[in-house]
């Protein structure tokens, strides 16, 4: 989920290699965006000029997604993504901007070698994210929008965004389009053109419905309350566990009261019980994928009953235990916090129990960890972030 992979030319994104390992010598330069860095532009200008006295392998920083608060940040600020988004670029490509002078060796020749990059964070898909998205729109001449649909869908990333980083981004679009490569022949208002405004973008809190797998995604009120979003994603289901979006006139008729399935009178209390509309929900789910289309579960946050729904989808199609289960789904969740209550995780053990009768064979109702090594690893996971 977190290994790297080619966003763009030359350039990659994923998590932070050990040092001194192969992963690591793979790229000529390492990008690393964290919360404590500082755009610094000329790092980069630097080894493209061939400043760089000794053989070692760069690293530079870049301010990590949420970090960059649009009420405040800059013009400088503003320059220096684009800067940094520039640079990137040619030493990805292996050329040197047509308007500044080129480096040249002691012979007179040009110095041009492309240079494989890597932007980095410690979890492959937080900190990085802004930049990324960023740099994307800037070496393919797409909007912001349209790039933001384009690293999850075609090119697969996982990420995590912050509301601050749609606010950026989307308010420094017009520069990031009129200074890439792709549009250099073109005119101020062709490229006003090209920025898109997507009615989803507005109602977007920054990050996707995370995909668990790739025909089920699990999200929030919000995500549901989004159709033309999770079009985009293409999600053609909703399974509303417990809540029920608020769409507009019209829109549930557009969508398909068929693909919409609603659980009712389920609370997060601990008290109202969900295992016995498992075998609903996983069907509606698997007429989804025969059908083609993404199902999105959801209920108010989507860390607890619609996670209990998805954590029994991944036990039965990818034959997992509970506790494979969980940690499979809690990851997938970025960097939202699952959190089944005891009864669900209870009702989810018995589940474990019902699908290995199901698949029969010798020692059918062993269990991988007991309900009480279960809890307590769970807990344990837990209490980095009960401080």
């Amino acid at each position: 989920m977190t290994l790297a992979s080619e966003i763009s030319h030359n350039v990659w994104v994923g998590s932070t290699p050990d040092p001194a390992t192969e992963d690591e010598a793979e790229y000529d330069v390492l990008i690393e965006c964290s919360d404590v860095a500082r755009i610094n532009p000329a790092a980069l200008e630097s080894i493209a000029r061939g400043k760089e006295k000794d053989n070692r392998q760069p690293y530079i920083d870049f301010p990590s997604s949420g970090s960059i608060l649009p009420p405040t940040w800059s013009q400088v600020e503003a320059d220096g993504i684009l800067e940094t988004c520039k640079w990137i670029y040619h030493l990805a490509h292996g050329t040197f901007p047509t308007d500044e002078p080129s480096p040249e060796n002691e012979n007179g020749d040009i110095q041009a070698r492309p240079r494989k990059i890597l932007i980095h964070c410690a979890d492959g898909y937080t900190e990085s994210t802004m930049l990324s998205i960023a740099y994307l729109s800037y070496s393919t001449g797409r909007g912001v929008a349209d790039s933001w649909l384009h690293l999850h869908t075609e090119k697969k990333r996982n990420f995590f965004a912050y509301p601050t980083d749609v606010a950026l981004l989307t308010c420094i679009e017009p520069r990031l389009l009129h200074e890439s490569p792709v549009h250099a022949d073109k005119g101020l208002s062709s490229i006003t053109a090209l920025i898109k405004d997507p009615t989803w973008m507005h109602s977007m809190d920054g990050s996707f419905p995370s995909r668990v797998l790739d025909y089920m995604y699990l999200g929030n009120l919000g995500h549901a309350n989004n159709p033309e979003l999770l079009r985009s994603l293409g999600i053609g289901q909703i399974l509303s566990v417990g809540e029920m979006s608020m769409w507009r006139d019209g829109e549930l008729e557009q969508w398909g009261t068929d693909n919409v399935c609603l659980v009712q009178g389920v609370q997060d209390n601990g008290i109202d019980p969900l295992m016995d509309q498992f075998e609903r929900c996983l069907d509606f789910i698997e007429r989804g994928r025969r059908n083609g289309t993404a199902t999105l579960v959801h209920c108010r946050v989507g860390v607890s009953r619609s996670a209990t729904i998805c954590i029994a989808e991944v036990m039965k199609s990818l034959n997992y235990s509970f506790p494979r289960a969980y940690c499979y789904v809690r990851a997938r969740r970025l960097n939202v916090i699952i959190q089944p209550h005891l009864r669900f995780a209870y009702e989810l053990l018995k589940w474990e129990e019902i699908l290995q009768v199901r698949r029969g064979g010798p020692g059918a109702l062993k269990r991988e960890l007991e309900w009480a090594d279960i809890t307590r690893e769970i807990a344990s996971m837990n209490r980095p972030y009960a401080r």
